[in-house]
């Protein structure tokens, strides 16, 4: 079941869902709030190997972080895939997931606000990295505060056993993949 605007604003006050920084009036919507955009980008490098290896790779030597300053603009080139962060911390209980929804006004743009990472576990606590690409044919600005994404909040049937406990969680910065971790056990 998905939460209404009345069900997210109380959960909200009552520190249920915690939202920080957060304005009610202008972020809460009638089926889940506006997250904006954050000001730091991870970028790929060009690197000269023939692939990633997924079982044995370090992706922080293979990305530049950049900050970009209020009021400025990240430019995101057609075909070009970084990761960003939303403006937002972000904590779930164990009773609530959320699914990040992208802006049509940004879709309509050819910018694709996550790829494959929509769902926000029970239990998340953290900013929230976006795999933001640029389908379209024309370079787009993307500015840190936009609106940049929706989250929309969606009751368990009952609370999970065990919350979130992943590798991506408590950053204030956009984290690359970890994936080679799960082949080092």
């Amino acid at each position: 079941m998905i939460l209404s605007d009345r069900d997210v604003r109380s959960h909200i006050q009552n520190g249920k869902i915690k939202i920080e920084p957060f304005d009610m009036e202008k972020q809460l919507m009638p089926v889940g709030v506006d997250l904006r955009l954050g000001n730091t980008f991870k970028s790929f490098k060009i690197i000269h190997d023939s692939h990633i290896d997924p079982t044995n790779v370090d992706l922080e030597l293979n990305t530049e972080l950049t900050e970009v300053a209020d009021g400025k603009s990240f430019i995101l080139h057609p075909g070009e895939f970084v990761l960003g962060a939303t403006k937002e911390y972000v904590e779930l209980p164990n009773d609530l997931a959320a699914r990040i929804d992208g802006r049509s006004s940004l879709g309509r743009l050819g910018v694709i606000v996550h790829s494959t990472a929509g769902r926000v576990d029970p239990g998340w606590k953290g900013k929230l990295t976006l795999e933001i690409s640029n389908i379209g044919k024309l370079p787009v600005s993307i500015i840190p505060g936009m609106k940049f994404c929706s989250l929309v909040f969606e009751k368990l049937s009952s609370p999970v056993e065990k919350g979130y406990q992943g590798k991506y969680g408590g950053y204030d910065i956009p984290v690359t993949s970890k994936i080679s971790e799960e082949f080092k056990k």
